[in-house]
């Protein structure tokens, strides 16, 4: 694979199209303006947000960045384009310092060192069936491709001795599937006693025999400490590609919900109603939980976008006898309906005040919504145990009209105080700073 051997770069120059999002099913008509006829749902930063140019290296400055970008950050600070790659996914911090990104289109996991006002990028694995979910744990590098788990010794800039941690996983190579497979990517988290996370997404908008498949889809699945065969950690879990330890210990995820969905008052398809409707979740994750999909939605309450209660599905669970919705637990967190979060992290001191501690989130933005849900990179602060309401910590990819240059995959914090961005739209990791 000559084209993917570019070594000692800084970037490719390549402007590609983007991945499947969150909400990726076939289309469907798209739904008028909503009631809302809000294009974003996040509060603003909390120190306040000022709008700077996106500062790009002269060698960088090709598409989308031949013209200057604006975003909206946290007053003080900047945000620079540090490197460029096609299609660039999950990102994860290796014990040496340098940021590992998944390229599932190439079937890479590119290695970037940091360098004066850039990065130098090499490939770390290649050959590989879609890889995406990314996890180190000391030295040991996870990584989940469509099909597997595997885990690597890192050191010194490489990834040996293969192991496999779980083994067939559907994707849309599985004979039972023929190709059908709108959510086939994986994430991976390791929990703080070693065992091992992965999500599989449902195979398609409401595909119901998901769950009583085998292995079961739209779940996140548990290996325990030391290996083992998968087992089952949260069910109704349509697509968790957002997968991460809290500060605490616990499993997060950051699911995306269904699309057109019927309002349960009417039992139509509206518009209005299935542009707000259902908001995407943001879960703590427990032995035996279960976020409802398809039979049951989560819908606003009384406490604003958390503690979200369920509601039957009137299309898939009509007398609600297919699952009790209102025995649900609530969902902790939310965003707003097809935001389509992607990428999901914790930062634990490593940013300063308001921003010490919480979870960061890539949101895609809406594939059929109108108006379009706006991409954008959010910050909810870590209360408690629990997760504040949503912020904007990088808004500005997209324009009045719904036209975008960009969309936020993930964003970790970097060992220097910065965050990284990936973007899967320009093509491009940002370096976020806060003030010096």
């Amino acid at each position: 694979m000559p084209d993917l051997l570019r070594h000692n770069r800084i970037g490719a120059l390549l402007v590609g199209a983007t991945l499947l999002a969150g909400c990726t099913d076939a289309p469907a008509p798209p739904p008028a303006a909503s009631s809302s006829g809000a294009t974003a749902s996040s509060a603003p930063p909390a120190t306040g947000a000022a709008t700077v140019t996106v500062e790009v290296p002269p060698g960088l400055a090709e598409a989308p960045f031949d013209q200057p970008r604006q975003v909206r950050v946290p007053a003080g600070w900047t945000m620079s384009v540090w490197a460029r790659t096609p299609r660039p996914r999950l990102a994860a911090w290796a014990p040496d310092g340098t940021l590992l990104v998944s390229v599932p289109s190439a079937g890479t996991v590119l290695r970037f060192t940091p360098r004066e006002g850039g990065a130098e990028e090499s490939v770390l694995l290649d050959g590989l069936n879609q890889p995406h979910g990314l996890a180190v744990a000391g030295s040991t590098l996870y990584v989940a491709q469509s099909d597997r788990v595997d885990a690597y010794d890192y050191r010194d800039g490489t990834a040996t001795a293969p192991r496999v941690v779980a083994d067939g996983l559907p994707d849309a190579k599985s004979p039972d599937l023929r190709g059908a497979y709108s959510h086939a990517l994986k994430s991976v988290a390791v929990g703080p006693d070693g065992a091992v996370y992965f999500s599989i997404g449902s195979t398609g908008n409401i595909s119901a025999e998901d769950r009583t498949a085998t292995p079961p889809r739209a779940t996140i699945m548990r290996v325990p400490p030391g290996g083992g065969p998968a087992e089952p950690f949260a069910t109704g879990v349509r697509n968790g590609t957002g997968l991460a330890v809290a500060p605490d210990g616990a499993i997060w995820t950051a699911n995306n919900g269904r699309d057109n969905v019927a309002d349960p008052a009417t039992g139509r398809v509206d518009p209005a109603y299935v542009g707000e409707n259902p908001r995407e979740q943001i879960a703590r994750l427990a032995p035996g939980r279960e976020l409802g999909w398809p039979y049951c939605n989560p819908v606003p309450g009384t406490s604003g976008p958390a503690n979200l209660p369920f509601v039957r599905d009137v299309q898939t669970n009509p007398d609600g006898d297919r699952l009790d919705c209102a025995a649900l637990p609530p969902v902790e967190q939310s965003m707003g309906a097809h935001s389509a979060p992607l990428g999901l992290s914790f930062v634990d001191g490593a940013l300063p005040a308001p921003y010490a501690r919480g979870a960061l989130i890539g949101v895609h933005g809406s594939w059929n919504r109108q108006p379009p849900r706006e991409p954008e990179v959010s910050f909810y602060p870590w209360r408690d145990g629990g997760l504040g309401d949503q912020q904007t910590l990088v808004g500005g990819f997209q324009g009045d009209g719904g036209s975008r240059w960009g969309r936020p995959v993930a964003a970790v914090a970097g060992p220097d105080g910065a965050v990284y961005i990936t973007d899967d739209a320009a093509d491009a990791i940002y370096r976020l700073a806060p003030p010096a």
